[in-house]
Formats: structure tokens, C-alpha cells, sequence
């Protein structure tokens, strides 16, 4: 029996040591499974963009530049996530807006919990943003917003909106510059042409589309010639619903306030019959300005020769390129474009290309896809301007309302009757001009 101990009392305690030393590498490898979790398949990017309805021509120039950019940066290995020490292809999910609020806010709501997606991008309309935002930020969800414009997006204080990053220029900057460009330009040429006092006011109607958007123009407008001290005085103001296709009856009352020139608030498939009709049905023969969502190859072809002479607010275009660091890379995104989709991109294609590329910058810096992670990450991004040329040549939302700023500038339209169409030449600020502004022969101002 002592000699059966003998031999039992080292196995035991051998087995209790080993027993032991088992006990810390199973924790220690629980630990490590837990630091490295299972890498999803893909990067989810879920893009909001009115792909049905009246505004579905933007919304499918988005689409098509969002998928550009997700076949570059794939091509290119996908993008590296510290947190799986690996690189993740990108997947694009659709949410249709449907040029609607109901859609916008059905669209973002599926992206979230059924697509499951790690960043939203998109968003166009102010109006339809500001409904459909409400269920993003309940989820926290990071929104890199390109194409709704008006301020409030990202500073209304009845949500959370510290998830909402806006890549684009708001209501109140191009407004901003718009009204600088027509007191410093086209103000001084009425006034030379037609023997007016060179202290004349500018006769200014103003044409918006009702919500968010247009009213944020409207007040964007005020703002500016408040601010500046400028020489405009508004003689008009005309609302007109969302999507709205005939124009004629507001437009007979713009006439009857004897505008110096017309600032219509619209997209673009509300632009193109608004100038259509004044110049053609109703004789509102005036400046149009636009502005720059209606910066598209569908706008040229679709305005034909009404567009002539009209002035264009942006920041890109397809037909022409400012002479800035980034015109060589605006130029290649075009060429890329062209050769996949067999057309040019427009405005709104260009910042939807650039969110994506952003979303991607921000899970990488992150190093991860949690959501509070890659909100933090974009929160002290600084990355270089990509295809449109930003102030400082920089991308970055570190401002108080996290509101990326652009260089912008004034196109004016001229009708080329070789292609059937017009074409935009830049016509200010001075470093980037191209051709001087022009009155149009058939212009007809209003009273001295």
C-alpha cells in the first residue's frame, strides 16, 4: 500500500501542476480571441441618394461615382482596420430616397438595421436629410453628408447631430458668394451698359423651392447682402413646391417686378423648365443664376440653348476644370468616369466619389468600424483635397458644425450650336477665371 502511494503522489501532483499551468493559457487564449474578433467580409458603406423620383437623375450620377470609388479603393486592396490586422474590400448598399421624405426616412432606416452598414454617405435634399438624420442619429450612426445643403443639418439642436459631417457647401456659402459675384460683376455691367447710376441697386427676384433648401438659400441671400453692405435689393420673392414643372405663372410675376436678375433655388429638373419657360413662354429676358447641383451633363443637354448666358454656381464640373492643384486628379476621376459609365460626372457625383473615399480614410485612421470610433476619427481627419479644390487644399471637418469648406466659383453659360448645347467658362473670382462675364444681347434690365 506504501509503495502504491509512493508512485500515485507524483502523478497527482504532476497532474494538479499541470492543471495549473493549463488554467492561464486557456484564459490567455480566450483573451486573445477576444482582441482579435472575426473580421466581417466586407466594409458595409450604405449610400442614400434619390435613385426614383424627380430628382433620380442626381441621385443615379451618385450612385454610379460611389461605385467608381468602391472599384478603386477594392482594386487597391480594400482598406487596412488595425483592429483585424487586415485589409477589408468595401460593399456599397442602396437606400432609395425616393426624392421623399417617407422614402428618405424608410431608406435610412433599412440601411441601419437590416443592411447592418458601418457608415452612411449621400443624402441629398435638405428637406428629405432632415427627416431621414433623425433615425441615423438615434442609432449614432456616422453620416459623411454630401449633398443636402442648408446649415441646419448639422446644427439643429433638437437631435444629437455630433455623427453628421457635412462635405458640402452650405445654403449660406454659396449664397454668400453668389451675391458677391453678381454686386462685383454684374452689377457694374448693367450699370455701364445702360447709363445707370454706378451707386444703382440691383434688382434681385428671388425663385425657391419650398423647405429646408430653398428657404435656406433665401435666408442665405439676406445674410449676405446684410453682411456685406451690398448693393442688391430683393423686389421678389416666389415660392414653389418640390418637383413643380411649370413655372410660368410665378415667372409672369417676377417680370412684373422688373428684375435685374432671377435667382432661382431648384434642382435641376426643376431649373431646366424655369428657364426654359421664362426665356421662351413668358420673355423674361434676365440673368438666371443657378445653383450648383445643377452642375450636370443632363442640365447642358436638357437647357439647350435657353441656358445661354446664364450663371452657374460651383465647385466641379464636367466640361471644365479650374487651374488649381487638384485639376489633374479632377481630370483622371473624369476620364475614369467617362470610360466605365460612357458620360461625364457631375457636382453631385464628384462629393458622393469623395465621401466614399472619406469613409474609407476614417476606418483606416480609426482603425476599426465601431461607430463612436470612426465619429472620432472623422471628428480630426485631415486629408488632402481630392477632385474638388477645398480651402487650404484640405479636407477636414474640425470647424464648430463640422462643415468641410470648398474654393467655389461662377460659371457662365455659352451656347456652342455645333453640339446643341452650352458650356460653362469661369468667369470669378480673378485667379480662376477664364473669359470675362458677358451681357446677352437680347438683356433687358429694370428700371434705372
Amino acid at each position: 500500500m506504501r509503495n502504491a502511494w509512493k508512485i500515485l503522489l507524483p502523478l497527482m501532483l504532476l497532474a494538479l501542476i499541470a492543471g495549473c499551468a493549463q488554467k492561464p493559457a486557456e484564459e490567455g487564449a480566450s483573451k486573445a480571441t477576444e482582441a482579435a474578433p472575426e473580421a466581417p467580409e466586407a466594409i458595409r458603406i450604405g449610400l442614400v441618394a434619390p435613385l426614383t423620383g424627380p430628382a433620380s437623375t442626381t441621385g443615379n450620377d451618385m450612385l454610379e461615382a460611389a461605385e467608381l470609388a468602391i472599384e478603386e479603393i477594392n482594386a487597391q486592396g480594400g482598406v487596412y482596420v488595425k483592429e483585424y490586422g487586415k485589409k477589408l474590400p468595401l460593399k456599397l448598399y442602396k437606400g432609395d430616397t425616393e426624392t421623399s421624405t417617407q422614402g428618405g426616412v424608410k431608406a435610412v432606416t433599412k440601411l441601419i438595421t437590416e443592411d447592418k452598414v458601418h457608415v452612411l454617405v449621400g443624402g441629398f435634399s435638405s428637406s428629405i436629410t432632415y427627416a431621414d438624420q433623425v433615425v441615423a442619429a438615434e442609432h449614432k450612426m456616422p453620416f459623411i453628408i454630401t449633398g443636402a445643403s442648408s446649415p441646419v443639418i448639422t446644427r439643429r439642436t433638437d437631435i444629437d447631430t455630433s455623427t453628421f459631417f457635412h462635405h458640402c457647401p452650405t445654403t449660406e456659402d454659396y449664397s454668400e458668394a453668389t451675391m458677391l459675384f453678381v454686386d462685383q460683376v454684374i452689377r457694374p455691367a448693367i450699370n455701364k451698359k445702360f447709363g445707370f447710376s454706378e451707386d444703382r441697386k440691383l434688382r434681385l427676384a428671388m425663385v425657391y423651392q419650398e423647405g429646408k433648401y430653398g428657404e435656406g438659400v433665401l435666408e442665405g441671400v439676406k445674410k449676405a447682402i446684410e453682411k456685406h453692405n451690398l448693393k442688391i435689393t430683393l423686389v421678389a420673392e416666389e415660392k414653389f413646391k418640390r418637383g413643380e414643372s411649370d413655372f410660368r405663372t410665378i415667372l409672369t410675376a417676377v417680370k412684373a417686378a422688373k428684375p435685374d436678375v432671377v435667382y432661382p433655388a431648384t434642382f435641376l429638373n426643376e431649373q431646366v423648365p424655369l428657364v426654359t419657360q421664362g426665356r421662351r413662354d413668358v420673355g423674361l429676358n434676365t440673368i438666371y443664376l443657378a445653383v450648383e447641383a445643377t452642375d450636370d451633363p443632363d442640365y447642358y443637354h436638357d437647357v439647350g440653348e435657353w441656358g445661354d448666358y446664364s450663371i452657374q454656381e460651383s465647385r466641379f464640373s464636367p466640361y471644365t476644370t479650374p487651374p488649381t492643384p487638384v485639376g489633374e486628379r479632377a481630370k483622371r476621376f473624369k476620364e475614369a468616369f467617362y470610360k466605365k459609365y460612357g458620360d461625364y460626372p457631375s457636382m453631385m457625383g464628384a462629393s458622393t466619389y469623395e465621401g466614399i473615399y472619406i469613409a474609407a480614410k476614417a476606418i483606416e485612421l480609426a482603425g476599426s468600424l465601431d461607430k463612436a470610433k470612426v465619429v472620432e476619427a472623422l471628428n480630426r481627419l485631415e486629408m488632402d483635397e481630392l477632385v474638388e479644390p477645398m480651402k487650404g487644399g484640405k479636407i477636414s471637418f474640425k470647424n464648430q458644425y463640422r462643415e468641410s469648406k470648398f474654393e467655389l466659383y461662377m460659371q457662365q453659360l455659352r451656347y456652342d450650336p455645333k453640339i446643341g448645347e452650352p458650356r460653362p467658362v469661369i468667369v470669378w473670382p480673378e485667379n480662376l477665371k477664364e473669359a470675362e462675364f458677358e451681357l446677352p444681347p437680347w438683356y433687358e434690365p429694370g428700371p434705372p
